[in-house]
């Protein structure tokens, strides 16, 4: 009899991310729909902010990711590592953003000041533990669990929001109904998954060196964020002669045009980092098929922003003004870098180059900040500032995997004279 097929790793997933991407949409759309564009300028600063700092955090599930392996007989009786590391980490996230809340509060959040202080502390900390324990699971390749974790999460977002607004606008409420579901998603799945990962994960390094390297793969995943989730708070704290209106809709197209590839290329991080990890001799073929995927999806998707963009906007926020197909069709291209960026980055990091990843990101988030403060109109600049951060990127990266591969044929020439003869 033969035995079903299962299902891939990267397929579950896929589905997770398309689930958990699908509902982000969903929001992205309910709440300018339901509160106007100013209010959702006001909530896309906190969601953006949020989600910069989290992004941030996705350093914590990169090095755990890269770290873990399948526990032995011995490990199994020692405390967790990950666990003790996440708990504590968890635990000094919160106090950091509450201790340094007075110094940046005000900028962030000018109207509701310190009420969403709280959420946004309660979910940055919290969400460590999700980080500590995705990374676990991609570690020892754990996918049901992990693709119930993602979309469990988007779920329940999508859940509270709009329930909160049913019954009010408030974006004090939007926010706790945005920071909630990362704890919530761990007691609701905990009964079914502790199995899959009590036990069963060991880290290759000790405590000292789990810091250290999140301290660089953290820095990292930050210049990731300036890029992206955090690029509406950025563009906020630069404009602040720009409408609030037009802030809103350009915000609004940036995140709707840019978040599939984006949200794709993120979720698959990690997965990327185990890929490029375990399978050393297919190394290039896997990263330059990945390269070229993203490559003529980004042309395809920018062709079809720029053509029935403009339409689809309207169609959606019939309201509202539309932006223009050329600028669509822009944002959809720079997200492709993106995405090109989120594959060579893991491509880097599966070699342990930890110097080297967090250089790369560093040369984006620098060349994005520089841009946006470029004496150019609003709309000039973000452009400009989108294309330069993943560019700047790639050329540390991709120069260096460049390098390592021409050192590589040169060692090998050296050691087997007979294959250059």
């Amino acid at each position: 009899m033969a035995r079903p097929r299962c299902v891939s790793g990267v397929t579950l997933i896929l589905i997770a991310t398309a689930i958990s991407g699908v509902a982000a949409y969903v929001v992205t759309w309910l709440v300018p729909h339901q509160i106007g564009l100013v209010g959702y300028a006001t909530f896309a600063v906190f969601w953006s902010f949020l989600y910069f700092v989290i992004g941030s955090l996705t350093g914590i599930q990169q090095e755990v990711t890269r770290g873990t392996t399948a526990a032995t007989a011995e490990s199994s009786q020692h405390a967790s590592r990950a666990r003790n590391f996440g708990l504590v980490f968890g635990a000094a996230v919160f106090v950091v953003v509450v201790a340094t809340a007075p110094l940046w509060v005000h900028a962030a959040f000018p109207a509701d000041g310190w009420n969403l202080v709280w959420p946004f502390a309660f979910g940055t900390a919290s969400f460590v533990m999700v980080a500590v324990l995705a990374g676990s699971f991609y570690g020892i390749a754990k996918w049901v669990p992990l693709a119930l974790m993602i979309s469990v999460d988007a779920l329940l977002r999508l859940l509270g929001v709009s329930i909160v607004l049913s019954v009010t606008s408030s974006i004090v409420a939007l926010a706790w109904a945005v920071a909630v579901p990362f704890p919530l998603t761990l007691v609701v799945l905990w009964p079914f998954i502790r199995n899959s990962v009590v036990g069963k994960t060991q880290l290759d390094v000790g405590y000292r060196a789990i810091l250290w390297n999140v301290a660089r793969t953290i820095l990292a995943a930050a210049s990731t964020g300036i890029m992206v989730s955090g690029l509406p708070f950025l563009l906020g704290l630069s404009s602040r002669g720009v409408p609030k209106a037009t802030f809103g809709l350009v915000i609004l197209a940036t995140t709707l045009a840019r978040a599939p590839l984006i949200v794709i290329a993120q979720s698959l991080q990690s997965y990327f980092i185990i890929s490029f990890r375990d399978n050393v001799h297919h190394f290039w073929r896997t990263f330059l098929r990945l390269e070229a995927l993203v490559a003529a999806a980004g042309i395809v998707l920018a062709a079809l922003a720029w053509l029935i963009g403009p339409a689809v906007f309207g169609f959606l926020f019939p309201a509202n003004a539309r932006p223009d197909g050329m600028f669509l069709g822009a944002l959809v291209l720079s997200s492709a870098l993106v995405a090109a960026l989120c594959i060579a980055a893991p491509a880097v990091l599966s070699r342990t180059a930890h110097f080297v990843y967090t250089l790369g990101w560093l040369a984006g988030a620098t060349a994005t900040i520089m841009s946006l403060m470029l004496p150019l109109d609003f709309t000039t600049r973000t452009i400009i500032a989108l294309f330069a951060g993943p560019i700047a990127g790639l050329a540390v990266h991709g120069g260096y995997l460049a390098l390592e591969s021409r050192r590589g044929r040169a060692l090998h020439s050296v050691k087997n004279p007979s294959a250059t003869a």
